[in-house]
């Protein structure tokens, strides 16, 4: 054992406390103080105690809001993910396969939607639905309208089977083209000329009292009474028809006693166009057809007497069936609004320059001022057909007349 005593131990052999400055040991205590301070339990404030409480209380009963203070829980949402792709992987491919059969055949829809139910047989709308529309005629066809599918015209679908389904309805067809001025006319007697014009159309073939035999008051009125002779020659055909002297000439006229419309449409399809005439004038063309569906006047009072004691008839049933025919009328029409400081001529009407018509399916030689459509189960009325056969929906040819007045046949109606 040494007798070598450790560095800093006394005569005594205990340690000797070892000398430390004042400043030091008063920046340690300074130090201890502010540590000692700083890491102590705080009191809560009250709001801090407020949230707090709210916090326990929820966690214990499971219902910690979902984001608060952890944002949300993302392997959760994940997981809902998941399960949404894995239901629209189980439901795409079922989904696909409606998606591409209605498109195929859209009336596999409930309730027909979109109008394209079929019948099987004809390939065209059943139950009345029209075919999609044409748009309007802007220029000359270049050819006749295609054939439509064969099928048999009833007074639910009347145009069944020929290609006026899919025109037009009515006034609405005749589309006044948009006037500027034209000589020494201004835009808005140009514009009033044109309506002036399909006034004249629409009362000579579309207004109820014309096409029961009434007087076209409404076109008569648009003609200009200084015209030579004019007026008076159509109120001569309208007081006695006759061959040389017909009022078909410029009016659709059918006789109540022997038909009826079958429904209120009558189509129609054509185009007005104008141009500056000769002299100043505002010279009008008008080219359209009209197809008029019809019922014997017979089958219509049986019809109307079965409506009335069993209701809404039954196609095809008895008392309460009817044929329809259809009528097809094509009319050209050249018209002049004249300048009465050149011309004897009054303000606003209008002058026929040129009239032309081809008549479809009405009786050969009949002159007594009514067209007569030809019905598949009455017997034959008037003279046999000599004629060459037409097509009475063929716009693009221009209105012919053989060198010698026959009546022709027509390809379809």
């Amino acid at each position: 054992m040494s007798d070598k005593q450790p560095e800093g131990a006394g005569e005594s052999g205990e340690f000797e406390q070892p000398s430390v400055p004042d400043d030091v040991w008063e920046r340690f205590a300074r130090d201890t103080e502010r540590d000692i301070r700083s890491s102590a339990p705080k009191e809560p404030s009250a709001r801090a105690r407020m949230v707090t409480e709210r916090l326990r209380q929820k966690d214990a009963k499971g219902a910690q809001p979902e984001g608060w203070r952890t944002g949300p829980a993302w392997q959760e949402m994940n997981g809902r993910a998941a399960r949404r792709r894995r239901l629209w992987a189980i439901l795409g491919v079922p989904v696909a396969i409606a998606v591409a059969l209605v498109a195929v055949k859209p009336s596999l829809l409930p309730g027909d939607p979109f109008g394209t139910s079929s019948n099987a047989s004809s390939g065209t709308p059943s139950g009345g639905a029209s075919a999609a529309a044409l748009p309007a005629e802007t220029g000359p066809p270049t050819a006749a309208p295609s054939s439509a599918a064969p099928d048999t015209p009833t007074l639910d679908r009347p145009f069944a089977g020929s290609p006026a389904e899919r025109w037009a309805d009515g006034a609405a067809a005749i589309v006044v083209p948009k006037a500027t001025p034209v000589a020494a006319f201004t835009s808005a007697q140009v514009a009033a000329a044109l309506k002036q014009a399909k006034t004249l159309l629409v009362g000579a073939n579309l207004a109820p009292g014309t096409l029961r035999g009434e007087r076209p008051e409404s076109a008569l009125a648009v003609l200009d009474p200084k015209q030579p002779r004019m007026l008076d020659d159509v109120n001569s055909w309208l007081r006695a028809p006759g061959k040389k002297h017909d009022p078909l000439m410029l009016f659709s006229r059918f006789d109540p006693a022997e038909v009826r419309p079958a429904g209120d449409v009558v189509k129609v399809r054509g185009r007005m166009t104008f141009k500056a005439g000769a002299h100043g004038s505002v010279a009008i063309h008008m080219d359209y057809t009209f197809v008029y569906p019809l019922i014997q006047a017979d089958q219509a009072s049986k019809t109307q007497g079965a409506t009335e004691t069993s209701g809404a008839p039954t196609e095809g049933s008895g008392g309460g069936s009817t044929e329809v025919a259809r009528t097809i009328v094509r009319r050209v029409l050249d018209l002049e609004l004249l300048d009465p400081r050149k011309y004897q001529a009054t303000p606003g009407k209008l002058s026929v320059i040129r009239y032309d018509q081809d008549l479809g399916n009405t009786a050969c030689d009949v002159y007594d001022g009514f067209l007569h459509p030809q019905f598949d189960s009455a017997a034959p009325t008037g003279a046999p057909a000599t004629g060459p056969t037409t097509d009475p929906y063929d716009r693009s040819r221009d209105i012919q007349h053989p060198g010698t007045e026959t009546c022709g046949t027509l390809s379809r109606t």
